[in-house]
């Protein structure tokens, strides 16, 4: 049996998320956004009239805060998100959809959809569901290592 080489999938890995990455971008630049800022634009559209944070988008998404900022800030400039603060709490800021932010919703929607089959189009139902199941076994395992890392940098920083 062939040995399989692990340094091979993870260039594989890196390839399909470059690729993905590039064929939504082309897809988003209609609406002159990046695949990124189409994600984190539906994301706050479907918050609808109750806003969301930074900081709930840093949990759902796990970009940095800073890198989100940035992000946040380009969707304001182009006038798709408002920034407005919270009735109780002055420092909390959420984000909300503009009209022009509501506008494009059809168009996220379908650009979305559209990339997401002509990627995952070529496997089948059961394809579908052993590749869904790998990807979660992988980002568990890969929860589980940086927790180990995080506890023995604690363990080592208390010596």
């Amino acid at each position: 049996m062939k040995q399989i080489d692990c340094e091979q999938l993870v260039q594989d890995n890196r390839q399909i998320c470059l690729r993905m990455e590039r064929l939504a971008n082309r897809f988003m630049e209609a609406e002159g956004l990046t695949a990124v800022q189409g994600h984190l634009l539906l994301y706050i559209l479907l918050k609808g009239d109750s806003g969301t944070s930074l900081t709930a988008i840093h949990r759902e998404f796990g970009y940095s805060k800073a890198t989100l900022s940035n992000m946040l800030k380009r969707l304001r400039e182009k006038g798709y998100v408002r920034v407005a603060s919270c009735a109780g709490d002055d420092r909390l800021k959420l984000l909300f959809a503009t009209e022009k932010g509501e506008q494009v919703r059809a168009f996220l929607e379908t650009a979305i959809r559209d990339v997401q089959q002509q990627v995952y189009g070529c496997f089948s139902e059961q394809e579908l569901r052993t590749l869904d199941r790998l990807q979660k076994k992988l980002l568990q395992n890969l929860c589980v290592s940086a927790e180990k890392n995080i506890r023995n940098q604690k363990e080592e920083s208390d010596l």
